[in-house]
């Protein structure tokens, strides 16, 4: 069988398999967010970046090759992590104390393990919609990280195309897929797998909050790097 080699461990996978597959399988923790292992992979949130033979790479998109030597925990990887985790944090509207995912959140959780503490880019306090147009569920565009796993799951899972990405760069933002912009006109339910896949709070169910208390949810118990190994995701 084919290995490669992360560090100081020697895994194998097989072909077909990227980065973060084979990683995963082996119980390794490389950070990620845009990344589910029930969907393609786009890369594009940089946050999985490894160093194969000192270049960077995004785990999730750079299939495993025979022989590979990689680094996945290096400072430079680190800083660059960090980095994008921070314009993540400036770039919207993200208040962990009073946000019902506090806890249950992968950017916060994967800032943490980042030793991401605080932000050093500017805050840019974005005035993003609220939509409390559904039946069952809020759609808070202020968290929205435009991992586009909503997107995704829609579309490849829930056969619906609810939501999108419009707008490139800095001003790209989540849309919702009706005449009027409006998650309630939309035949959006809780029985879909976008209702449950958003690593953050900007998809969130109606009628009770805070039922778990801050300090007994999933990453306060057990924290990300030992939850979302070997395919396990939320």
């Amino acid at each position: 069988m084919a290995s490669i080699q992360i560090d100081d461990k020697s895994i194998d996978f097989q072909p077909g398999q990227s980065i973060i597959q084979a990683a995963s399988n082996a119980g390794v923790y490389i950070p990620h967010l845009c990344y589910h292992p029930e969907f393609t992979a786009h890369g594009s949130c940089r946050v999985c970046m490894v160093e194969v033979n000192g270049r960077q790479v995004s785990a999730c998109t750079t299939e495993a090759q025979d022989g590979m030597q990689i680094s996945h925990m290096s400072d430079d990887l680190q800083q660059t992590r960090k980095q994008v985790l921070e314009m993540l944090f400036a770039e919207g509207n993200h208040v962990c104390p009073s946000c019902e995912k506090s806890g249950a959140c992968t950017l916060q959780s994967v800032a943490e393990y980042c030793g991401m503490l605080t932000a050093e880019f500017t805050f840019q306090y974005p005035q993003r919609e609220i939509d409390a147009s559904h039946e069952d569920f809020i759609l808070d565009k202020n968290r929205c990280i435009n991992c586009e796993l909503c997107v995704r799951a829609s579309r490849d899972i829930d056969g619906k195309s609810v939501f999108a990405i419009a707008g490139r760069g800095g001003q790209a933002q989540l849309i919702v897929n009706a005449v009027d912009g409006q998650l309630g006109s939309t035949d959006f339910s809780v029985q879909d797998r976008a209702a449950s896949v958003c690593p953050v709070g900007s998809i969130l169910p109606k009628h009770y909050g805070f039922v778990t208390p801050i300090g007994q949810r999933s990453f306060d118990l057990k924290p990300i790097e030992q939850q979302q190994v070997s395919g396990h995701e939320g």
